[in-house]
């Protein structure tokens, strides 16, 4: 079942020589974490835009959950749809908690609800409540205002939440922690996420499916193994770096190379969790020197993995 549909959804902004978004159909799964990708001015952000109605589509038709948006009050729309965006847009003036607040309080819910609310998502979000409800946004770091933006488009408990390249202001190690967080928090709620960006790992590694876009047109939908080892044409390949086969390696878990142990686990052999990747593993192996890897699950092995494994995995998605 599709959370989001566009029907032909183009628009063509006053005095410019081309469409922004041309002739586009396209349906996101519920649940789904799908992400928009392309190279600047290709039409992803007011694409998602287009989805709260903060842009008027030219022609087509978006469905939010079966409704034409079109029927909808666009305040009301928005209450329906978490919201996050790079610049995080907290207000100044109101503490964390109030910041996060702010639609519950436009619901209508009770104070009390409200509260407990607030209280989750902090928790959700690692940032203890206890330390962080009075706090103002300038006693924030970059990373933790970021925190308390996802949290607030949170708030209300939508079905759907956009994301506008929420992460592209924040230096690198905070970012990839963020990141791990919003995969965390998604498998957890299991929320339709549309996720604007223009970084490639950053969708390879967060997508369960990726929309490439050129000059305002789809190019190819698919998964992100899917897009590296069958790229639709040679810009996509270049744009994902196809031919990176570490690259690919990162799509792998180990759990599915590994296998069964053939020995006892023996004692100073590397671990790491079946949940990994293989370019994970593979730097592993080679930073340690050690001929396999433990896997475990839960903390208790459940299989090994040699570089032979690797080279197999390997062949298999050249083969793709």
């Amino acid at each position: 079942m599709s959370t989001i549909h566009f029907e032909a959804i183009s628009k063509q902004f006053v005095d410019a020589t081309a469409a922004a978004v041309v002739e586009v159909t396209l349906d996101i799964p519920s649940g789904a974490f799908v992400v928009l990708l392309g190279p600047s001015g290709c039409g992803k952000t007011t694409l998602l835009r287009m989805v709260n109605r903060l842009i008027e589509p030219t022609s087509g038709a978006i469905t939010l959950e079966g409704e034409d948006i079109r029927q909808l009050e666009p305040v009301q729309l928005r209450r329906r749809i978490g919201y996050v965006i790079q610049q995080v847009g907290l207000f100044p003036h109101m503490t964390v908690a109030q910041n996060i607040a702010v639609v519950p309080e436009l619901l209508g819910w009770s104070r009390e609800r409200i509260q407990a609310r607030v209280r989750e998502l902090l928790d959700l979000v690692a940032l203890p409540a206890a330390e962080y409800c009075s706090r103002y946004p300038a006693q924030l770091s970059g990373g933790q205002q970021q925190r308390v933006g996802v949290a607030r488009a949170l708030a209300g408990d939508p079905g759907v939440v956009l994301m506008d390249e929420p992460f592209g202001a924040i230096d690198a190690i905070t970012r990839a922690t963020l990141q791990d967080e919003l995969l965390h928090l998604q498998r957890q709620l299991r929320k339709t996420v549309l996720f604007v960006t223009h970084d490639v790992e950053e969708a390879l590694r967060l997508a369960d499916k990726i929309v490439v876009m050129r000059e305002g047109r789809i190019v190819q939908y698919d998964t992100p193994l899917a897009i590296l080892t069958q790229p639709a044409d040679a810009f996509v390949s270049h744009l994902v770096g196809a031919e990176d086969m570490v690259r690919q390696l990162g799509l792998i878990r180990v759990e599915a190379a590994m296998t069964p142990l053939d020995s006892a686990p023996g004692v100073g052999v590397p671990t790491l969790p079946a949940g990994a990747d293989l370019r994970q593993a593979l730097s592993l192996l080679l930073r340690s020197g050690a001929s396999r890897l433990l896997v475990l699950s839960g903390g208790v092995p459940v299989g090994q993995l040699t570089l032979d494994r690797i080279r197999a995995a390997t062949r298999v998605v050249e083969s793709a």
